[in-house]
């Protein structure tokens, strides 16, 4: 596919896939006449690393995880020094601490619409 249906797919401008690119962090095909050509799973592995940049992780620790995300036997330990280990369990205690919060609140929110619709079925 061409990259305005990828970045129409999944909502990130072409100027950041073509940084996701620069970064290593998506491997782009080129088609016979030298236009990048993007495949069908790039779709989701986007949508993975736009999910680990909005929880605060870097490009270079974000580099290390995605071959995690399609192939947990695909691990690369090479650079896994004591400071990224460290890095990586404080993301992940601070991806914790997000995800008890967005569920409390994804809680009360189903507490008020049952508490509006109550009243409004009266």
């Amino acid at each position: 596919m061409r990259i305005g249906e990828l970045a129409e797919r999944t909502g990130t401008p072409a100027r950041l896939l073509r940084y996701y690119e620069e970064q290593g962090l998506i491997r782009v095909g080129r088609s016979p006449n030298g236009y990048r050509d993007y495949d069908e799973r790039l779709v989701d592995q986007i949508t993975h690393i736009r999910g680990l940049l909005e929880a605060g992780l870097p490009t270079r620790l974000i580099k290390q995880i995605l071959p995690c995300l399609d192939d947990p036997a695909d691990i690369h330990f090479a650079d896994a020094s004591p400071e990224i280990i460290e890095t990586l369990e404080q993301q992940r205690d601070r991806l914790t601490q997000r995800i008890e919060l967005l569920t409390r609140n994804r809680d009360a929110m189903t507490g008020y619409l049952e508490s509006l619709r109550s009243c409004t079925q009266v």
